[in-house]
């Protein structure tokens, strides 16, 4: 709608609300982290790098003395590591308000793989992301969760290569990205589709 602009001062009273954003030492994510931690969210940091991880935290509390978080490690790339947080949170039981899959790498100039085998970029930024969103089902019916796929525009340059999704012939760092970027919107969009149909209760 034209004319329609959202800011912080949008965002509700989160008090109680537990978010977890992945990748929030930096970037889009930690910006996401300061502005629902800034709103009273209990805010979890998930990221690979604990140092950078605590910084943030750091910087997040030094604006907001009254602010809730804590660090997990998470590397999307890493199934295990997707796995292993996953159990954390449901041995915690509680239910997750909102879950905003941020982590992400971008065009990475030579093609690298994940601990399983993976080109680097789906794994990091979808394969990882559906795994985490699907093991904490329960946690976010429970807590009838919004949930955010960070995409990008430049999935309208994207193309699911079907046949060769781990791109092992004629890499290229932009259509990979495209590729992966264009995987999340498909997921944020069936997801939703298909908590409608089942009455999951998720807005994603």
């Amino acid at each position: 709608m034209i004319g329609m602009a959202f800011s912080r001062d949008d965002i509700p009273d989160l008090t109680g609300k537990l978010a977890i954003v992945t990748g929030s030492n930096s970037g889009t994510g930690y910006e996401t982290a300061l502005a629902l931690a800034a709103r009273g969210g209990e805010v979890v940091i998930a990221a690979r790098n604990a140092d950078k991880a605590k910084a943030a935290i750091h910087r997040i509390k030094a604006a907001h003395p009254t602010a809730s978080l804590q660090f997990e490690a998470l590397d999307l790339a890493s199934l295990a590591s997707v796995n292993a947080f996953a159990e954390r949170c449901l041995d915690q039981g509680r239910s997750i308000d909102i879950l905003i899959n941020n982590a992400g790498v971008m065009a990475l100039p030579e093609r690298k793989v994940s601990d399983d085998g993976f080109e680097l970029q789906m794994a990091t930024n979808y394969f990882g992301h559906f795994a985490l969103t699907a093991r904490l089902l329960p946690l976010l019916k429970a807590g009838q969760a919004r949930i955010v796929q960070l995409s990008s525009i430049v999935h309208r340059r994207g193309h699911i290569r079907l046949d060769d999704l781990n791109h092992q012939q004629g890499y290229k760092p932009w259509p990979v990205y495209a590729q992966s970027k264009l995987a999340m919107l498909m997921f944020a969009m069936e997801l939703d589709r298909r908590s409608q149909a089942n009455g999951w209760g998720l807005t994603s």
